[in-house]
């Protein structure tokens, strides 16, 4: 997909705008770094009806966390364009790494370690901060998942099928205290700068659910990150317990996760991540 370009921005957002660059992120190759006078924000935009109301969630999400010590980037706008299919989000620039990319170069295993230490425990951070009213429901988190799988099998291109889908709802796991969960909690969705986790991005599945499902996607086995029993350890040291065994990691990771994984592949591939800019007349007119 192409990159944005400066005339597709929306007026009140495209203000001051001296340069943009564009790093290489794949499938989301429309992430672009825009400079100017006034410092960096990010812009992010989404295209279509689903990826739109996930964008549209994901800003709601972030309001009501606002004044929480979560590393979460301040929202300052968040615009909809009807005519146009699209929305965009105005938001603080966090300068910083991804934790799978920095794990990817890491120099020794001390790092690792105490990365995936903090990944950890700011995870147990997250879940032990209280969930906003307005995310709390009468409706079990796990329902609304299983529906929403069986939406995404009938109506998207999944990894999962109807059979696995049928074997996630005859055999749930124990019941669960609820806490607000990210909901796609992984490697990708964490920002490390100069050794230290900084931000937490990324938050169109952010709820009131299963803590679970956040630890089960965090210790995913990736490249040079949870590829061992010793990264696992060292990730509960950090949350503090461990609260997901082998077979609640299998029903959320290789289970659940299957009804949701390509979709948020696609969901990169069809917005526009991140695009950093800054401009006072946006920050006098912020949210």
């Amino acid at each position: 997909m192409k990159p944005i370009e400066i005339h597709e921005i929306p007026k009140e957002l495209s203000r001051d705008i001296h340069s943009i660059t564009f790093p290489n992120q794949g499938c989301t190759s429309n992430v672009g770094i825009i400079h100017t006078t006034e410092g960096k924000f990010i812009l992010k935009r989404a295209k279509g009806e689903l990826y739109r109301q996930w964008l549209a969630k994901e800003a709601t999400l972030l309001r009501l966390l606002t004044k929480t010590p979560l590393p979460i980037p301040r929202i300052y706008r968040f615009i909809e364009e009807n005519n146009r299919d699209q929305s965009w989000i105005l938001m603080e620039y966090i300068d910083g790494n991804s934790l799978g990319e920095v794990l990817q170069h890491s120099k020794s295993d001390e790092e690792r370690h105490n990365l995936i230490y903090q990944f950890g425990n700011i995870l147990r951070e997250l879940h032990q901060t209280p969930c906003p009213e307005e995310l709390i429901t009468s409706k079990p988190w796990l329902d609304d998942m299983l529906e929403q799988s069986q939406y995404n099998l009938d109506h998207y291109e999944v990894d999962g099928t109807q059979g696995l889908l049928d074997e996630l709802t005859e055999n749930r796991p124990k019941d669960y205290k609820q806490t607000l969960i990210h909901g796609d909690y992984t490697i990708d969705n964490v920002l490390v700068h100069e050794g230290k986790i900084v931000g937490i991005i990324d938050w169109s599945g952010g709820a009131y659910g299963d803590p679970r499902y956040d630890a089960a996607l965090a210790i995913r086995t990736q490249p040079n990150a949870f590829e061992n029993d010793e990264d696992k350890k060292t990730f509960f040291a950090g949350y503090g317990e461990t609260i997901v065994d082998e077979v609640e990691y299998i029903y959320f990771e290789q289970g659940l996760y299957e009804f949701f994984r390509l979709m948020k592949w696609n969901k990169l591939c069809f917005s526009a991540f991140c695009v950093m800019f800054g401009c006072s007349a946006l920050i006098k007119n912020s949210l």
